[in-house]
């Protein structure tokens, strides 16, 4: 058996992450000596090639912002990640290398978990790959969502109270907020949020943004992302270990 089987996560400007504190502990827990999990900061995805090259990988995680161009350095996507259009998860095995999305689980779990009957439409704000594996799984439910980005027709500038009254379930889905600028908030018409609202945001560092913590104050249930990250790199671990 090979020695030594390397993970670890791509991204771009990776100064904290969850991924590799999560796996770390796993592999002690597990009393896994032959495994490492290292952050691969690039600057450009063209830099994956090299990554490709070293000898003990079994893959690893992408974050923002090679979710979607991830897809042109692989050779095949599951369904997930083919139908949503982004990728979090590669393994690599004799070679081939395959894209999954585990955005989705995490999410999937997530949702389940909170959502009351009442809440059954969903504002989606940002549109990259994260935005993107959350109305796959709204969709998959059949729960009718609206995606508001700076470039769609209901954008940041123009959302309105009473959309986000209709709306009961939101989910912030860019980084903004995300430490170190943790100060940083979108946009938005908090005044629209009440008491029947289920607030998901996905940062999960800070612990609270300062999105929820306006969302919280109008009496709306909130999650951060946490759990949903957990859920994705147990769903990761079953893929590199299949």
């Amino acid at each position: 058996m090979d020695s030594n089987k390397k993970l670890g996560l791509i991204g771009r400007n990776i100064s904290y992450s969850f991924s590799k504190k999560f796996f770390e502990n796993k592999f002690q827990k597990l009393m896994l000596k032959d495994f490492s999990y290292d952050i691969f900061d690039l600057n450009e995805i063209n830099e994956v090639e090299n990554l490709f090259a070293s000898p003990g990988l079994l893959g690893f995680n992408v974050t923002i912002p090679y979710k979607e161009k991830i897809i042109d350095y692989l050779d095949e996507l599951s369904d997930e990640a083919e139908k949503i259009g982004a990728v979090n998860c590669v393994l690599i095995h004799n070679g081939k290398k395959t894209g999954y999305n585990t955005d989705a689980f995490g999410f999937e779990k997530t949702l389940l978990l909170h959502k009351k009957p009442s809440q059954d439409k969903a504002l989606i704000l940002g549109s990259g790959g994260a935005a993107k594996a959350v109305k796959y799984v709204l969709d998959k439910h059949n729960i009718p969502s609206k995606t508001i980005s700076r470039n769609t027709e209901t954008n940041f500038e123009n959302l309105d109270e009473e959309t986000v009254r209709e709306y009961k379930i939101i989910i912030q889905c860019t980084p903004v907020g995300t430490f170190p600028n943790i100060e940083d908030c979108l946009k938005f018409p908090f005044e629209g949020i009440s008491s029947d609202h289920l607030v998901i945001d996905l940062i999960y560092n800070p612990n609270y943004t300062r999105f929820i913590m306006n969302a919280s104050e109008k009496g709306a249930k909130t999650v951060n992302g946490y759990y949903m990250l957990e859920q994705q790199a147990e769903k990761a671990w079953e893929i590199w270990n299949f």
